[in-house]
């Protein structure tokens, strides 16, 4: 067994393909739209779905807007260096929503930014 995917929903795909494509680096890697069902499916990552888990963003197009609940936490992504992707990610007008600086309690490096549907994504330095 592997890990495949994560889904969100997002009220606008292209925003949204512009902050995970264009701002974070990721790659489309396939998109479909269900005329039937009034939904698009767009598949994002840093590597092939063969190789990597990537993130599902489905677009339903009637709603305009979702309730995140409480249960959901962020999505978390390495990065080289926490700083640098900070100062790139709102130079290309991200919105980071917590400052790139130890975790409270310990020394691991990360920051929070948000995308465009509010959905938190933590960069954390790679440890490899």
């Amino acid at each position: 067994m592997r890990m495949l995917h994560t889904m969100i929903r997002v009220r606008d795909l292209e925003s949204s393909l512009h902050f995970y494509c264009e701002i974070l680096g990721m790659k489309l890697l396939r998109k479909h739209d269900f005329p039937e069902g009034k939904f698009t499916l767009a598949f994002v990552g840093f590597a092939d779905e063969k190789d990597s888990t990537v993130l599902e963003l489905t677009h339903n197009w009637e709603v305009e807007d979702y309730q995140h609940g409480n249960a959901y936490g962020h999505i978390a992504i390495s990065v080289d260096d926490v700083y640098a992707a900070c100062t790139r990610i709102r130079g290309m007008g991200g919105n980071v929503v917590r400052d790139a600086g130890p975790m409270k309690g310990g020394t691991t490096v990360l920051a929070f930014v948000e995308d465009p549907d509010g959905y938190k994504v933590e960069l954390l330095a790679d440890r490899h």
